[in-house]
C-alpha cells in the first residue's frame, strides 16, 4: 500500500494546474487563423467586389452580412458551452429560431414591396445553384480549426457538438462569402445561405463522433 501511495504521489507531483482561460485561448487559436484563411481563399479564388465601395452603403449588404455573423456567434458560444463534459447547447436552438424568424420576416417585407416580376431575381439571383457549395467551401477551415479546439476538451455528445460546430463554421463561412456574393435578395440569403450552413452542420453531425472521440 505505501509502495502504491509514494508511486500515486510521484504521479500527481509533475501534474501542474491548467489555466483558467486555456480553453478560450485553443479555442482563440483554432478558430481566428482559420477564419482568415477562409478570407484569404476567397479573394484568391473570387476576389473581392469591385463595387464594394458602393455596396457598403447598401442596408441590404449589412443585413446579410449580420444574419451569418450571428449565427456564427451563437452557434460559437454553444460549442464553447457543449466542449465541456456537462455542458449543454443552453438556449442555442430557440436562439437560432429567433435569428430565422426575423430574416425570414425581412425577406418578405422586401418580397412585399417588390415587383413580382422581380420575385425570381429575388429568391433565386443568378448563383443559387452553386452559392450553398462555395459556402461549405469557405466553412471547411473553420470547421477544421474548431475540430483542433474540441479535441482538447472534453465534449460528451460528439454528434450535437459536432452539428453546432458545423453551423458556426457554415455561418462563418457564408460570412465570408457574404462579401463576394451579388445577390441581395433576403429571399435567396434565408434559403441558400442557410442551406449553405445546414450543410456544413451535417457535415459535422456525420464526422463529429469520429473526429471528437476522447
Amino acid at each position: 500500500m505505501t509502495k502504491t501511495d509514494d508511486l500515486i504521489e510521484r504521479l500527481a507531483g509533475d501534474l501542474k494546474p491548467v489555466p483558467s482561460d486555456a480553453l478560450r485561448r485553443r479555442f482563440a487559436l483554432g478558430i481566428v487563423p482559420a477564419l482568415g484563411l477562409s478570407l484569404l481563399l476567397m479573394l484568391t479564388i473570387l476576389g473581392p467586389r469591385v463595387d464594394i465601395s458602393d455596396v457598403l452603403m447598401l442596408p441590404v449588404f449589412w443585413i446579410k452580412s449580420a444574419y451569418n455573423a450571428l449565427i456564427a456567434v451563437v452557434a460559437l458560444l454553444a460549442v464553447y458551452r457543449l466542449s465541456r463534459p456537462d455542458g449543454s447547447e443552453g438556449r442555442f436552438f430557440d436562439v437560432l429560431a429567433l435569428i430565422f424568424a426575423a430574416m425570414a420576416a425581412v425577406a418578405a417585407i422586401q418580397l412585399i414591396m417588390a415587383p413580382t416580376e422581380t420575385y425570381p431575381v429575388l429568391i433565386l439571383g443568378s448563383s443559387a445553384l452553386h452559392c450553398p457549395l462555395l459556402i461549405l467551401g469557405f466553412a471547411l477551415p473553420v470547421y477544421a480549426g474548431a475540430v483542433w479546439a474540441l479535441r482538447q476538451a472534453a465534449p460528451t455528445d460528439l454528434r450535437l457538438t459536432g452539428f453546432v460546430a458545423g453551423i458556426a463554421a457554415g455561418a462563418a463561412g457564408a460570412w465570408v462569402y457574404s462579401w463576394f456574393c451579388t445577390e441581395n435578395g433576403m429571399p435567396f440569403v434565408l434559403i441558400w445561405y442557410s442551406l449553405g450552413i445546414l450543410l456544413t452542420g451535417a457535415l459535422g453531425a456525420v464526422t463529429g463522433p469520429r473526429l471528437l472521440r476522447w
